[in-house]
C-alpha cells in the first residue's frame, strides 16, 4: 500500500540526533508540512533538504488538513514535522491523521526522539508502568487532576518556562510537599540538565531561579493506594540500605523513595540503629 503521509520525528535539540530514514524521508516526499516553516527552514537547510513546506499549526489545523487531504488523494506525498520530537504528540497532527485514516489514506511514522520517553529514562523513576499527560496547566478540570494524585503510575507532563512556577505551586498541593519529582530541561542540549527534588523543594529551586527552556516533569506515582507499607518491610529495607555502606541520611532518602514516606520520619524513626 502507498504511503500517502509520514509522520516524521525531528530532534529535540541536537541536530545529530535525527535519523537517515527520516532525512531520506524529508527528502523524498512531495512536500512537508510544518509546525513552524522558520524553525524548521533551519533544520532542513543543515541537512541540504529543499523540499517544499507549507504551514501546519495548531491555529490552522482543520482548514490546513482539507488542503494537504486533497493533495495526498491526487497522489502526493507529504511528511509532517513539528518543531522537535514526534508529530501529534502534544503537537499538531491528530486531526490530519484522523483524516487520513477517514479517507482510507494510508499513513507511517517514521520513529526517533520524543521528549517524555526521554526525561522518564533518565529519572530513574518506574518506567514499567507509566502514563504522559501532556502540558500539566492544559489539565483544567479539577477532577481530572485530583485523579493524579493518587494515580500509582509514573506521571509525565510537559511545561512551559513561563509556567513552571504556578505548575510547580498546584503540584504542592496536588500530590504534597514531599512527592518525588525530577525537572528535566533542555535534553540534548549544551545545558542539558535533570534536576531531582521534592516537590517543596522544586518551588523553593524555581521561586528565586529564573525558568529557562523547555520542561519535561517526570512525578512519581501515589503509593496511598497499595495501604500502608509493613513495618517489617520498611525497617529491613532501611539496614540493607546502611549495610550497604549509605550514611544515615542516605538510607532514609532511598527508603522513604520506596515506600512513599516522608524522609524525616524515617530517619528520626530508625536513627538509633
Amino acid at each position: 500500500m502507498k504511503i500517502s503521509l509520514f509522520l516524521v520525528a525531528t530532534p529535540i535539540g541536537n541536530l545529530s540526533d535525527i535519523s537517515s530514514r527520516a532525512l531520506e524521508t524529508l527528502k523524498s516526499v512531495d512536500f512537508i508540512a510544518a509546525e513552524d516553516t522558520r524553525n524548521s527552514g533551519i533544520l532542513l537547510k543543515h541537512f541540504g533538504v529543499d523540499t517544499p513546506m507549507i504551514s501546519y499549526h495548531e491555529h490552522n489545523e482543520k482548514e490546513k488538513s482539507i488542503e494537504i487531504i486533497r493533495k495526498l488523494k491526487e497522489g502526493k506525498t507529504c511528511a509532517l514535522i513539528t518543531d522537535a520530537g514526534m508529530p501529534a504528540i502534544s503537537d499538531p497532527g491528530q486531526i490530519l491523521v484522523r483524516a487520513c485514516i477517514k479517507e482510507g489514506l494510508y499513513v507511517s511514522a517514521v520513529p526517533g526522539p520524543c521528549a517524555f520517553v526521554t526525561a522518564l529514562a533518565v529519572s530513574g523513576f518506574d518506567s514499567a508502568r507509566f502514563c504522559f499527560e501532556g502540558f500539566f496547566s492544559s489539565i483544567k478540570q479539577v477532577k481530572q487532576r485530583e485523579q493524579l494524585s493518587t494515580e500509582p503510575r509514573t506521571m509525565v507532563f510537559y511545561e512551559a518556562p513561563h509556567k513552571l512556577r504556578k505548575t510547580l505551586a498546584a503540584m504542592e498541593k496536588l500530590f504534597g510537599r514531599d512527592r518525588n519529582v525530577c525537572i528535566v530541561r533542555e535534553m540534548t542540549k549544551i545545558y542539558e540538565e535533570a534536576l531531582f527534588f521534592t516537590v517543596s523543594e522544586a518551588v523553593l529551586y524555581f521561586r528565586d531561579k529564573e525558568p529557562k527552556g523547555e520542561f519535561v516533569i517526570v512525578v512519581e506515582g501515589s503509593k496511598e493506594i497499595f495501604g500502608k507499607p509493613c513495618e517489617a518491610d520498611i525497617e529491613r529495607f532501611f539496614l540493607e540500605q546502611l549495610k550497604s555502606g549509605k550514611t544515615k541520611t542516605q538510607a532514609a532518602k532511598e527508603t522513604a523513595l520506596k515506600f512513599g514516606l516522608k524522609r524525616n520520619e524515617v530517619y528520626n524513626k530508625y536513627k538509633e540503629e
